[in-house]
């Protein structure tokens, strides 16, 4: 009955999050505005983002977990966590816990909360779904944790799932803190850390700058000022500084002094100011090209010829966007690894003007899985096992969130050919023992997030003054979330 009554305060605190969520009880055609679940329904969770360490607590007993299932149920946005799953870990998984077990994939477009939205709906059907319907194991990211970990849905990782603070070591503080509410339980766990770095054309380096040596360049935008100076250097030269009005974004949204939203009441932070201000001087003077994150024109600044020096990105920028928008042909189609095929080769990395992190991906087991021992196995290989994760790092340039492994591949020299033979791990070390989750996040961040860059196109277009473009943002978000308010 404990265990029932648990799931149900998941259940309700999820249909009363900051989503666009189907109504508790309702039909597909009835929502929900309202923002994180109280005090009353919920742990009483990090609403405000703060760090918080994670508390010491016996882990579960492997022979206590739950596992008898005969589906294994996954629910995610997209291939990447699958393509992990199915080549790091369905050679290593214990098969004692996946005997008569099958894995089962739902996946669904993140876009405008959709995905939140679906797997909300699921998630309050815990109790009633058929054991195999009922959801093991799901994924969440940055711009949406809060909402999760301030709700019972997601399992505690040591005294439920097993793991010990031991096996959890080697793992950069901030992507515990992401998942860790203000009880300092641990609600999800993550394969990969994010932080940033200015990516940068070593071509264009060369021809405007006169070296593309990442030290010298990390000169050249060492901080905003200098930043500015070589975006002029650039402009003359016939080239774009930055893609467009986004590309900064993260490196201030990720530095900002509050979460977007504090006890209902939305914040335009000083650090996004800052932004909205640099960016329209920027569209001002010809320094970024007017694109948009992810649009044809952005993408195509990413070709070897494509008129743009940089870009920000964090770690799996590299290898899921950069490199197969600047080849001429796919690795995975034939296309050569080497300075002959586009852009391969031809970008470098330094650490930029400002430290920041973008995105980054947790795992959580779900109340309610009658697989939890399969989630602990999961967890285990996937996010603690520094050899596993090694593997991942030098095969697929996704860094791991794991200091041991990513040690062991800079002392061993690695290098990435990509990068010229950088050895850019070492940047994204220093990068990630920076980033600082105090206060910074809250449950509606995706949704002010790409609210509020939305907003602002047409003030950096010159259409609309800032105050009509901050009116529209205001409009949009406290639609979206009817509980919010801003001044």
């Amino acid at each position: 009955m404990a265990q029932l009554k648990k799931i149900l305060a998941g259940a309700m605190a999820l249909c009363m999050a900051g989503s666009v969520l189907t109504a508790c009880g309702g039909t597909s055609d009835s929502s929900s505005d309202a923002g994180t679940a109280d005090a009353g329904t919920t742990d009483a969770g990090n609403t405000d983002g703060g760090s918080t360490e994670v508390k010491d607590v016996e882990p579960a007993k492997t022979d206590d977990l739950v596992n008898t299932g005969k589906v294994y149920n996954i629910y995610c946005w997209n291939t990447e966590f699958k393509e992990r799953f199915e080549k790091y870990y369905e050679g290593v998984k214990d098969t004692a816990l996946w005997d008569g077990v099958e894995v089962k994939w739902t996946e669904i477009p993140n876009k405008d909360n959709n995905y939140q939205t679906k797997l909300d709906d699921a998630l309050k059907n815990q109790n009633t779904a058929a054991d195999d319907d009922k959801i093991d194991l799901f994924l969440v990211e940055a711009d949406y944790a809060m909402k999760y970990v301030n709700s019972d849905a997601p399992l505690d990782v040591i005294g439920e799932v097993g793991l010990t603070k031991d096996d959890l070591a080697n793992q950069y503080k901030y992507t515990q803190d992401a998942m860790t509410d203000s009880n300092g339980t641990l609600k999800g766990v993550s394969w990969q850390a994010t932080p940033g770095l200015f990516l940068y054309n070593a071509d264009y380096a060369k021809q405007v700058l006169g070296t593309d040596d990442p030290t010298e360049v990390q000169a050249a935008v060492a901080d905003w000022d200098k930043f500015a100076e070589t975006a002029q250097k650039m402009k003359d030269a016939g080239i774009f500084m930055v893609s467009g009005y986004d590309d900064t974004y993260r490196c201030f949204s990720n530095n900002v002094s509050a979460p977007w939203v504090t006890d209902g009441k939305i914040t335009v932070d000083p650090q996004i100011k800052a932004w909205v201000d640099q960016t329209k001087e920027y569209s001002e003077k010809g320094y970024n090209n007017g694109t948009s994150l992810w649009d044809d024109a952005w993408k195509a600044g990413q070709k070897v010829d494509g008129k743009v020096f940089g870009y920000f990105f964090s770690t799996w920028g590299i290898p899921f966007t950069l490199l197969p928008n600047t080849v001429d042909k796919a690795l995975d189609d034939g296309g050569a690894a080497d300075e002959s095929n586009g852009g391969y080769g031809h970008w470098r990395a330094c650490a930029g003007p400002q430290s920041y992190f973008w995105g980054g991906t947790w795992l959580c087991g779900a109340y309610g899985s009658d697989n939890i021992a399969i989630t602990r196995d999961i967890m285990l290989k996937l996010t603690c096992d520094t050899d596993i994760m090694a593997s991942i790092t030098e095969n697929e340039q996704d860094y791991t969130n794991n200091k041991a492994a990513i040690k062991k591949l800079t002392d061993a020299g690695y290098s990435n050919p990509f990068l010229g033979g950088q050895d850019h791990l070492s940047l994204l070390s220093e990068a990630a023992e920076k980033i600082d989750l105090t206060n910074k996040m809250s449950a509606y961040d995706q949704g002010c997030n790409e609210e509020f860059q939305g907003a602002m196109k047409d003030y950096f277009q010159g259409t609309v003054d800032y105050d009509k473009a901050l009116e529209t943002f205001k409009t949009n978000i406290t639609t979206k979330y009817g509980d919010l308010s801003m001044d």
